[in-house]
C-alpha cells in the first residue's frame, strides 16, 4: 500500500561555471501541495546536465521511500525532460547511466509523469540547488 498516492517531484541542478561546482534542489509535495520533504544537496564537480539528471534520481530514490504510488516531475530543464520522454536522443556518454537509472525508477511507480515547467514555477528547488552548490545550507 503507498503512503502517499500521488507526489509532484520538484528538481533542479545548479553549477557554477560548466563543468564546475554542482548542488541539487530538490521540493516535494503531496497532490493537493501540502509541504512533504525539501532539501539541497553539494554534488561536487558536475555539468549542468548531470546536475539535472542528479537532482532528478535523488528525488525519485526519495519518492520510493516515501512509498509514493504515482509521481509528477517537474523540471525547468528542457533537455532533462525531452530526453527522458525519447525527443532528444541522449548523446552525452556521461548522461546515459543517469538517464537508464532515471527512467527504471520511474518503471518502479505505478503511474510516472514529467513535465517541463518554466523557471518561475520551480524558484523553490532552483533557490536549494544554488544554496547547495555554495555551502549555504
Amino acid at each position: 500500500m503507498s503512503r502517499y498516492p500521488a507526489l509532484i517531484l520538484y528538481v533542479d541542478g545548479s553549477v557554477e561555471g560548466n563543468p564546475g561546482p554542482g548542488g541539487i534542489g530538490v521540493v516535494i509535495e503531496a497532490a493537493d501541495g501540502t509541504p512533504v520533504e525539501a532539501w539541497g544537496e553539494a554534488i561536487g564537480h558536475v555539468t549542468n546536465n548531470q546536475a539535472e539528471y542528479q537532482a532528478l534520481l535523488a528525488a525519485l530514490r526519495k519518492a520510493r521511500q516515501l512509498r509514493a504510488g504515482a509521481v509528477t516531475v517537474r523540471s525547468d530543464s528542457q533537455l532533462l525532460v525531452r530526453q527522458f520522454l525519447g525527443e532528444y536522443r541522449v548523446k552525452d556518454s556521461k548522461l546515459k547511466p543517469l538517464h537508464a537509472e532515471a527512467r527504471h525508477l520511474a518503471r518502479s511507480f505505478q503511474g510516472f509523469a514529467i513535465e517541463h515547467v518554466r523557471r518561475e514555477a520551480n524558484r523553490a528547488a532552483d533557490r536549494l540547488a544554488n544554496r547547495a552548490r555554495l555551502g549555504n545550507l
